[in-house]
């Protein structure tokens, strides 16, 4: 189909209808769509910030804008990938500025996403490099990973969930996803099970308690 505002289309549809749209190609984004996109991702992201209990933290536009076009060139590239190949760094950059957790859940608003455009990717062609770029992605923004057999490499979870409001939202996805390959790490089960409480079988009966 022709473009009328591919950009913002791909992420709204992904967000609210968890469908693609693939354009005839891949255009480059104006900066009037960065600007619309990064405002309507901001909208969103104030929606789910009721979730966090904390106002604490902002919404981090670069961020936010940076995850979108690795979707949004994730999306196209799954069937327009004439002459693509020497763009690839270009199209999917790796992130380069502070990792914190402002940014990490505004860039999970559409990273959460990439999974679901990598097991499209592997059921096309398990070789194809741009796949290898998208885990690496996912390897260190592993939170929009959940549910998803990422590697995960040597984190330190006691550092990484230092934040509580992101350990809270991280432990409810987990429990969410049903994500056992993170639940059963000594770290996070002694966090879950905590949480759980006397409810633990009511909440995740099949989870098991892990001793260190």
């Amino acid at each position: 189909m022709q473009p009328r505002f591919p950009f913002l289309d791909t992420l709204f549809l992904l967000r609210n209808d968890e469908c693609i749209t693939i354009f005839t190609d891949i255009h480059e984004i104006s900066a009037k769509e960065i600007s619309d996109t990064a405002d309507y991702l901001e909208s969103e992201f104030e929606k789910e910030r009721l979730e966090f209990q904390s106002n604490q933290i902002d919404f981090n536009k670069e961020a936010a804008v940076w995850a979108a076009k690795v979707l949004y060139h994730s999306a196209q590239l799954y069937l327009v990938r004439k002459d693509t190949s020497k763009d690839l760094r270009k199209l999917i950059p790796e992130y380069t500025g502070k990792r914190d957790v402002s940014f990490l859940l505004s860039a999970d608003l559409s990273l959460r996403f990439l999974p679901q455009i990598i097991t499209a990717l592997y059921d096309a062609d398990p070789e194809d490099p741009l796949i290898r770029m998208l885990e690496n992605i996912l390897q260190e923004f592993h939170y929009s990973a959940v549910g998803f057999d990422a590697e995960l490499g040597n984190i330190n979870w006691e550092e990484e969930l230092k934040d509580k409001t992101y350990r809270k939202l991280y432990l409810e996805r987990i429990v969410e996803k049903r994500s056992y390959q993170l639940a059963e790490i000594p770290y996070i089960n002694q966090l879950l099970i905590a949480e759980f409480g006397i409810f633990k079988d009511i909440y995740w009966k099949e989870l098991k308690i892990i001793e260190n």
